[in-house]
């Protein structure tokens, strides 16, 4: 060994003998703080962190949202959405029950039926027929002409008249023989009006009949004939009856005493009117009974015919 080599161990020698080494216990109790000081540290750091974020949170709330994103320079492409993600179209709102009431287990479809129409034909079912002990044998017969008695040049409801058809329906009373001239002649009209036209006509008919008590009869030598309403009730919707009478004439032509009377009704279903006018034969007067009953087959075909 080198004398310098030797002179250095015993320089080290010296100083380690000078310092002396503390007990094991006070190593145990030095370590013991340095731990629970490095525990400290590490919770104070950990608080000041949480600390931090909270007040940053809380700035950021306050300040409510930032400006406007700057749009990018002109001439930059605008991404497009890639085609493998698909866009979800947001769920329609299903809507809200229709027509269902509470506890009900199926919607509640309330339905009004149509009005029936107003027809623009008159068939001929829509004419009644005689019972066979008042057919006279000589079938009844369509054509043109007036279907009421003249009312001092009076055209009640001509106006609103959207189809007409009238026929003469000569008849036998009951009981009449046979080989008899017919006891009576029907002239028997059914006639459809405008909406609302049916009521007015009849309106006017009867203040036709109240405003021509009497006029001129045609014939010579001159006589005189007179209307009047009755009273009448139970036929379709409404209806207006009212009597003609003329002074009974001889083959002459004279006055031979008493009054023809023939019997006019006027019967109102809806929007349609039949009239019944009891026109006589060889100066023979309307037989009420008779008549009624007639005017009732007339009112009832007229109703199978609408329903």
């Amino acid at each position: 060994m080198s004398r310098d080599l030797h002179r250095y161990y015993l320089s080290l020698a010296a100083d380690t003998d000078e310092r002396v080494l503390p007990a094991p216990d006070r190593l145990r109790r030095s370590a013991d703080r340095w731990a629970r000081r490095r525990a400290a540290i590490t919770v104070l750091a950990a608080a000041g962190l949480v600390a931090g974020t909270v007040a940053g949170s809380r700035l950021v709330l306050a300040a409510g949202p930032g400006p406007d994103p700057v749009p990018p320079p002109a001439g930059t492409p605008t991404p497009r959405p890639s085609a493998a993600t698909p866009s979800v179209a947001p769920s329609p709102t299903p809507p809200p029950p229709v027509g269902r009431t509470s506890g009900s287990r199926s919607p509640v479809v309330t339905t009004t039926p149509p009005a029936a129409a107003t027809p623009t034909r008159i068939p001929d079912r829509a004419f009644f027929v005689l019972p066979a002990a008042n057919d006279a044998g000589t079938g009844n017969y369509f054509g043109p002409g007036p279907v009421l008695p003249v009312l001092c040049g009076a055209t009640p409801g001509d106006e609103r008249v959207v189809a007409q058809r009238a026929r003469s329906l000569p008849y036998r009373r009951a009981g009449a023989p046979p080989d008899e001239v017919p006891s009576g002649n029907y002239r028997h009209s059914i006639t459809i009006y405008r909406s609302g036209g049916a009521g007015a006509a009849l309106a006017e008919l009867r203040a036709a009949v109240r405003a021509c008590p009497e006029q001129p009869a045609r014939g010579t030598p001159p006589a005189t004939v007179r209307q009047r309403l009755l009273p009448d009730t139970g036929y379709g919707d409404e209806s207006v009856l009212f009597e003609t009478r003329t002074p009974y004439r001889d083959a002459n032509g004279d006055p031979s005493g008493g009054d023809e009377v023939h019997l006019v009704r006027a019967v109102r279903s809806g929007d349609v009117v039949t009239v019944l006018w009891e026109q006589g034969w060889e100066s023979t007067s309307t037989q009420r009974a008779q008549f009624d009953a007639d005017g009732r087959r007339a009112v009832e075909a007229v109703r199978r015919w609408l329903d």
